[in-house]
């Protein structure tokens, strides 16, 4: 079984496909986690960011591990855990302009189908439904307002440690980044046709899964 959960930024993807996963005993992969660890290697490679035409041959030298341990999915980029790290604003601001480069897909791409496969997953991401698992069984499109968006990621980042922008700032920086994942060339951020779309704005987390549990259900 495949679940794919799209939708933009800090619409609680990531948060929803979890808790969804460990109830349907399947495998949760957090594919804008690879991403982002893809851009916290480059961020790290002095110049390297701003060096489009080199990353295609660093992509060999990343190694990204996902785990599963008690308190939650831990991120790991060649042995170093970086699961804290991947979620800082410069990552964020970063990682629309990694994902959107073809060779850094087709490398991901390559990766997210090969741990969907003879496994049951949850998958979630911008693109999952429409590019990486085009057969899934269930496809959800999660939507939330700006705003609520900005208060969640706002909430993370301090929840985290890190000392946050205002939500202003924040709040601009996801409709910037709405903009260029609807508008990348390869793989925009799109709604499959047959996705069931959840506007998240005014429910709870518990809300959400009891909702797609309940679609799964009866369509299974």
């Amino acid at each position: 079984m495949q679940i794919a959960i799209d939708g933009p930024a800090a619409s609680g993807k990531s948060t929803v496909a979890k808790i969804l996963a460990s109830k349907l005993k399947a495998t949760y992969i957090d594919t804008g986690a690879m991403f982002r660890a893809v851009t916290l290697y480059l961020l790290k490679q002095e110049g390297l960011i701003t060096r489009v035409e080199l990353w295609d041959q660093n992509l060999a030298d990343i190694e990204i591990q996902l785990e599963m341990t008690e308190s939650g999915q831990k991120v790991f980029l060649n042995q170093e855990d970086v699961t804290e790290a991947i979620r800082s604003q410069e990552v964020s601001r970063q990682v629309s302009k990694v994902a959107a480069n073809l060779k850094v897909r087709e490398y991901l791409l390559k990766e997210q189908r090969r741990l969907a496969k003879d496994q049951d997953v949850v998958m979630d991401g911008r693109d999952i439904g429409t590019t990486v698992l085009p057969q899934a069984n269930y496809k959800f499109f999660m939507i939330a307002s700006s705003r609520v968006r900005a208060q969640r990621r706002f909430d993370e980042l301090s929840k985290n440690g890190h000392s946050p922008i205002s939500i202003e700032q924040i709040e601009k920086d996801i409709q910037a980044r709405d903009e260029y994942d609807r508008n990348r060339k390869y793989a925009p951020l799109k709604k499959a046709e047959d996705a069931i779309e959840i506007d998240t704005s005014n429910m709870t987390i518990d809300e959400v899964v009891e909702k797609m549990l309940t679609f799964i259900s009866r369509n299974a």
